[in-house]
């Protein structure tokens, strides 16, 4: 390339560059809102029968398997495809107000609908979006066979889906949780098929603690590559609701919701202490969705462990300087967590709506990041809500 073309060229991708004031480092695509028959058209003959599929239920059309898994009413709210109802949860009307749910009992799939989603996502003033998927259906599907299938599917939907607007959409790969061949072997597909910007290891609760040796070879895959390793909140293993009174069901599900990104503090502390970031350095680290307020806490923790009596399990730093060289974390409203900015470093979190998730702030963004971050320098503001999560995943250079 002459050096004319390539200065027009670098002015070129400059200019693209400040179409960016706003990235959501953590939106989703649900299962219940893809199309249909994706998974039985895909799946290969042996395992047509154990894909989720829709069929017609008392509220509506509703995602299910042969073996009895509900993964949720078609185009329905969060990630679990519950019923929208009015006046329940005050997220979820802003959202209903957009028409978003009405659309989808239409049959109007706006959140998987490429051009469709990108009118939503204007909407919030929102240019780019990192997707999160379908690894709550995973656990859900309770089939580990099938769910290995399952993401393969999905993956290769995902990639077609952000190939349409790769300016807008940075799509996470799914990535089974077990056994861990499996993985390795989903991660290097997808890294060969390309079209996908990071990876997302599936939650369950009977993982493998992320300290055991076992996932080594993820480990080695995701250093060779370069490409962001995530992990997004899910808490607890939840009893039956159906069996609890409704009072006590309510109970627990404040308590849940209350709680549950406070569970990624493990996954964090278990990456570090087993040496992770110390034999990988390529390895970048997002936990999603986790808030941020509890990780200055947990650092100054692990620190004065390491300092008092751990040295000898091999890391030459202080726990907290893996933190800011490789791990990042995704937010959409953590009031107490922008006052400790600073113990948590101004490059290590990334903003982002939870759309179109009901405890997220679509659509109304503008209003949660202006309360929350307008009293700080502009420089600081763009970074959490634009440019670290932009170089990250490749919107930005």
């Amino acid at each position: 390339m002459s050096m004319a073309a390539r200065i027009s060229s670098d002015r070129e991708f400059l200019e693209s560059d400040m179409r960016y004031n706003r990235i959501s480092a953590d939106c989703h695509i649900d299962l219940c809102w893809l199309p249909p028959d994706l998974f039985t058209s895909n799946a290969s003959a042996a395992m047509r029968d154990r894909m989720p599929y829709v069929t017609d239920g008392p509220n509506g059309p509703r995602w299910v398997t042969k073996k009895g898994a509900n993964l949720g009413l078609m185009n329905g709210m969060g990630s679990a495809g519950r019923e929208y109802v009015p006046g329940k949860i005050h997220r979820s009307d802003r959202m209903a107000s957009t028409g978003l749910y009405e659309d989808g009992k239409r049959g109007i799939r706006r959140l998987t609908d490429p051009d469709l989603r990108l009118k939503d996502q204007e909407r919030d003033g929102v240019q780019a979006e990192v997707l999160y998927g379908i690894l709550g259906a995973t656990r859900r599907l309770n089939d580990s066979e099938a769910a290995v299938e399952l993401v393969q599917i999905y993956n290769e939907w995902l990639a077609g889906f952000c190939n349409t607007h790769p300016d807008r959409y940075a799509g996470l790969a799914c990535i089974p949780n077990t056994p861990i061949e499996a993985a390795v072997e989903e991660m290097r597909r997808v890294i060969k098929r390309g079209g996908v910007r990071g990876l997302e290891i599936a939650h369950s609760y009977d993982i493998t603690p992320f300290w055991d040796p076992q996932w080594n070879p993820v480990w080695e895959v995701a250093n060779e590559v370069a490409l962001p390793l995530h992990f997004h909140t899910a808490g607890e293993r939840r009893p039956d609701l159906a069996k609890l009174p409704p009072q006590l069901a309510r109970v627990e599900h404040a308590v849940h919701i209350s709680g549950f990104q406070l569970y990624m503090a493990t996954t964090l502390i278990s990456v570090i202490f087993a040496g992770v970031l110390e034999r990988y350095r390529n390895v970048k680290i997002v936990i999603g969705e986790s808030g941020i307020g509890w990780i200055p806490y947990v650092l100054d923790r692990m620190d004065a462990e390491w300092e008092d009596q751990f040295k000898d399990i091999g890391l030459t730093m202080r726990p907290s300087e893996y933190w800011r060289r490789q791990c990042r974390a995704t937010y959409q409203s953590d009031r107490i967590g922008i006052k400790l900015l600073d113990d948590i470093g101004y490059d290590t979190i990334m903003w982002g709506s939870d759309f179109p998730h009901p405890d997220g702030v679509w659509p109304d963004s503008s209003e949660f990041i202006e309360r929350e971050l307008g009293h700080l320098p502009a420089e600081v503001r763009h970074k959490i809500v634009c440019e670290n999560a932009g170089k990250l995943y490749g919107f930005i250079r």
